[in-house]
């Protein structure tokens, strides 16, 4: 490649102004510069004398081929010269831009994007229209319109979780002939080919594809020491190790990285798996896996209820050891069926019940010693199934009373339907009823009953029952007890009197009451019947996003369907289970794309245009500042004050910010314009958006509430931002904090006596009592080392923020611990006759520690909805108004100071000026 190949002009025409040089050249010699005045006395002695002889002196050479060089920038500048021009060759006038944006392109989307903004500049300058398409976005009618207009839709265009899924069919007949340039991901998909056949139809078509790689995670597979990771890549020919982060929800319900694992893939392999040992608590924690250094929803694996082995009690009405009956034990069957998909708790009601398990089943329990206990686990999100038996059919229940721990009443004695001792014949199970969690499941003829205990009648009995026999009796119902369900089967739980729990419906049954959880839930025989609702959505890079309320899909449709637009990879509901849909299956394969031989495939590195016009223009500047300067020194006007100004007029502009370094930042104006929550910025992004999403939510509670309307929230930079504008500084603790530097603690300090008050959270839920222990309470200690602290103590109940706006005596947070810690009051011991409190904190305390992780409490979405769990049930949510509160409590305290604390002398004055 030569130069000239290399270099193009917007306007060559102008270089035509290159060959009047010469001419300038010619008409500067002859000007002679200014002469240089001296005063001299002498000077006067030659008045009126006259001198043949004039001769003019000329123009430097050196300052005449400055301003020739002047005039040449200027020219080549003006020119609009671009290094690497696109080529001109092409035939015809439009040309289609085509971005695939599959989530095999999401690891090189900003270069893709780049380069496709390059090739619609390039066709500004040959002034051809332009036309976009990204191919797994939905697309109206293609239209070719000017560069100007396709540039914005390029740079707001985003990869999604699926391939390209033949949206261009019908639209190109309309538009006639036209050049495509394609900028493709190195992955095959169905209908390339296709879609390149076409675009040849309408004339050249040239592809320009990613240097990118894919690779993507496989289902997970269960092992009885954890899980076992496979992976798949697109190429091979070399040894590659891949690392996997395994993601999951620590205890305060935020994610972290659980474990990293190692995936090593053979020079020849495509497929490489590793084990991976985690202990059941760790594993029932996994929320996601994600590739190390590979951004794409491929590389990223979602878990659901298939991973997770609940943990469930069993507990009989059996006190005696009866080995050789082991066939006829009521928890035989059911230990059976569910130890191979959970693990089994053995122990008291009252141990279990402090376990806290998935699941707790009575099989023939008719007295249960702890009952309240019992019923407030259920109450809190439990599930309780009972079987019934002789115990239970032997009960007297008393005909006013319903037991909690019952769905219905109960009728006292057995019934028999089949058998020697009865007339009739067993009976068969009916057809499982559409509004029914058992719906969709097979009733095989061969399952029978032969005994049972029979509901009372009533009228408030149908609603209950979820599964019948063949002459309508209950075999099973179910009632709702506050966040958890109480379930009864009319049988036993051996074959005594049916053959139900050895078949294959007995551990379905209990699968879709969620009991356990199962691979074969989510197969399209055992989804039929059921509704799935998308409420976290996966895009092309593999980051969850919520989603708005969608309308369900069956769950056999569900099964069937492919990643696409209307059933995009994510977190799908139905009813309490939960179902991950990922991108790759087990057979998937990554297979590298073949092209037709017309199309022209581009080199990975192609040369990037650029316009030097601008760089040649400020040449020309510099050089005729240069000119002046000469001029003046030729001509002797150069003097120490015009040197001056001249040299400070540069650094002005070669240093524009000494200028404005005066200027406050904008969000230093916008801080002290509103109140404005602040939080310290720390080396966890996660953490820095709970922060952020947590004031967001207390700065909402503030506007609704109170008279205080905040501006939104901002993130602090400790050694860039200035924070004295801010009253308020959440700082929560994270383990990757590097101690401060000495002009951080200045800033600090000067803060906190300057009136503003900072919350540090170290989210341990004050185990260690204000951290001495946990490695969080050790950074904190790190950090606070240089801090002018107070001296602290543990807030008292009378202290002014229990009642600065609500009277509280807990501050929970994702945490219920109470303990936090203040400074400690100075006089304390003073107790004034008549006043309910003590004059506490004459003015705010500058620190508040806790560990309750608040901002997790507070934290908010952009709709206003709560972003992350608290507690359970009604409970949970009382405990996050409560945390709410005591963040009002705290900015209140922080703008008023110990105002509450004035008004206590209120019933003291009033009673002064009645005397």
């Amino acid at each position: 490649m030569t130069l000239f190949s290399t270099i193009g002009f917007a306007a060559p025409w102008l270089l035509l102004g290159l060959l009047a040089l010469p001419l300038l050249w010619i008409l500067l010699r002859a000007v002679p510069p200014a002469p240089i005045r001296r005063v001299f006395p002498g000077v006067a002695l030659l008045l009126g004398l006259k001198d043949e002889d004039i001769q003019s002196d000329k123009t430097p050479w050196w300052l005449l081929l400055l301003r020739a060089l002047v005039m040449a920038c200027l020219i080549v500048g003006l020119a609009g010269p671009i290094v690497n021009p696109a080529p001109k060759g092409q035939s015809l006038s439009k040309l289609l831009v085509i971005l695939e944006g599959s989530w095999a392109d999401a690891s090189d989307w900003a270069a893709q994007q780049r380069k496709a903004l390059e090739v619609v500049e390039q066709s500004r300058n040959q002034g051809r229209p332009v036309a976009f398409l990204q191919l797994t976005a939905s697309q109206d009618d293609l239209v070719f319109s000017a560069s100007s207009e396709v540039a914005p839709a390029i740079k707001a265009a985003e990869p999604n979780a699926w391939l390209p899924k033949e949206n261009w069919k019908g639209q190109f007949e309309p538009l006639g002939d036209f050049d495509t340039h394609w900028l493709a991901s190195p992955l095959d998909w169905s209908g390339r080919t296709q879609l390149a056949r076409e675009l040849l139809r309408h004339g050249s078509v040239e592809v320009a594809m990613s240097r990118s790689s894919p690779l993507g995670l496989l289902p997970l597979r269960t092992t009885a020491q954890g899980i076992e990771i496979a992976a798949v890549r697109m190429t091979a020919g070399q040894a590659q190790v891949v690392a996997v982060d395994i993601l999951g929800l620590d205890p305060s319900g935020v994610e972290r990285r659980l474990q990293r694992a190692d995936i090593q893939f053979a020079a020849q392999a495509l497929r490489a798996t590793t084990a991976v040992d985690l202990p059941l608590e760790m594993r029932n924690r996994i929320s996601r896996l994600a590739v190390v250094t590979h951004k794409s929803a491929a590389a990223v694996r979602l878990t659901d209820d298939r991973i997770r082995r609940p943990e469930i009690a069993i507990l009989t009405g059996e006190t005696s050891d009866r080995e050789s009956l082991i066939l006829f034990a009521p928890d035989h069957y059911l230990t059976q069926a569910l130890s191979p998909v959970a693990e089994l708790i053995e122990g008291t009601l009252d141990d279990v019940i402090l376990a806290n398990p998935d699941a707790i089943i009575l099989a023939d329990v008719a007295k249960i010693a702890s009952k309240e206990a019992l019923v407030d686990w259920v109450v809190d999100g439990g599930t309780l199934v009972r079987f019934a038996g002789p115990r239970l059919a032997a009960v007297q229940f008393e005909a006013q009373a319903r037991d909690p721990l019952l769905p219905v009443k109960l009728r006292a004695g057995g019934r028999t339907v089949g058998g020697a001792m009865s007339w009739g014949a067993p009976k068969t199970l009916q057809s499982f009823e559409v509004d029914t969690p058992f719906y969709g499941l097979p009733t095989p003829d061969e399952v029978t009953v032969t005994a049972q205990v029979l509901a009372e009648p009533g009228p408030d009995l149908p609603p209950h029952v979820i599964a019948r026999l063949s002459d309508g009796t209950p075999l099973v119902t179910r009632r709702q007890l506050g966040q958890g369900q109480v379930v009864l089967f009319h049988v036993t739980a051996n074959t005594e009197w049916s053959n139900l729990p050895i078949s294959g419906l007995f551990v379905a049954m209990l699968e879709r009451l969620s009991v356990v959880g199962s691979a074969a839930n989510f197969e399209p025989d055992s989804l039929a019947g059921s509704t799935w609702q998308l409420v976290e959505q996966l895009d092309g890079a593999g980051k969850l996003m919520q989603v708005d309320d969608r309308a369900g899909i069956a769950g056999a449709e569900l099964a069937q369907a492919a990643i696409s637009p209307k059933t995009p990879a994510g977190l799908y509901q139905g009813n309490d289970r939960r179902w991950a849909r990922n991108i790759l299956s087990d057979d998937s394969q990554l297979s590298p794309a073949l092209w037709p031989d017309e199309v022209r495939l581009l080199g990975q590195d192609q040369p990037r245009s650029q316009r030097l016009g601008a760089w040649f223009l400020a040449l020309a500047l510099g050089l005729l500042a240069a000119d002046v300067m000469a001029a003046l020194w030729i001509s002797g006007r150069l003097r120490g004050g015009v040197l001056g100004a001249i040299f400070g007029a540069l650094l002005i502009n070669i240093f524009p910010q000494s200028a404005s370094a005066q200027t406050p930042p904008a969000q230093a104006i916008a801080a002290s314009r509103a109140v404005v929550l602040a939080y310290v910025e720390t080396q966890d992004a996660r953490q820095d958006e709970i922060s952020r999403a947590g004031l967001l939510g207390l700065s909402q509670a503030l506007f609704q509430r109170t008279s205080i309307e905040p501006a939104a929230p901002i993130g602090l930079s400790l050694a860039r931002d200035e924070l004295s504008f801010f009253p308020f500084l959440y700082w929560p603790i994270t383990l990757g904090q590097q101690p401060l530097s000495s002009e951080e603690l200045r800033k600090l300090n000067r803060y906190l006596k300057g009136g503003g008050m900072i919350l540090f959270d170290t989210r341990d839920g004050d185990i260690a009592r204000v951290g001495q222990t946990t490695k969080e309470g050790r950074v904190l200690q790190q950090l606070a080392a240089g801090l002018n602290l107070p001296p602290l103590a543990p807030i008292v109940p009378d202290h002014v923020l229990t009642r600065s706006f609500y009277l509280l005596q807990d501050f929970p947070g994702r945490y219920a611990s109470r303990d936090i810690w203040v400074e400690a009051p100075q006089n304390a011991s003073v107790q004034v006759e008549g006043m309910p409190f003590r004059n506490l904190n004459d003015g705010v305390t500058p620190v508040v520690i806790g560990g309750n992780d608040w901002a997790a409490a507070w934290a908010v979405d952009d709709a206003g909805a709560p972003l992350l769990p608290v507690g359970r049930g009604r409970a949970g949510e009382r405990q996050r108004e409560i945390a709410l509160r005591f963040g009002v409590n705290l900015i209140m305290h922080a703008l008023t100071g110990n105002y509450k604390s004035d008004q206590v002398h209120v019933p003291e004055l009033l009673r002064r000026l009645g005397e």
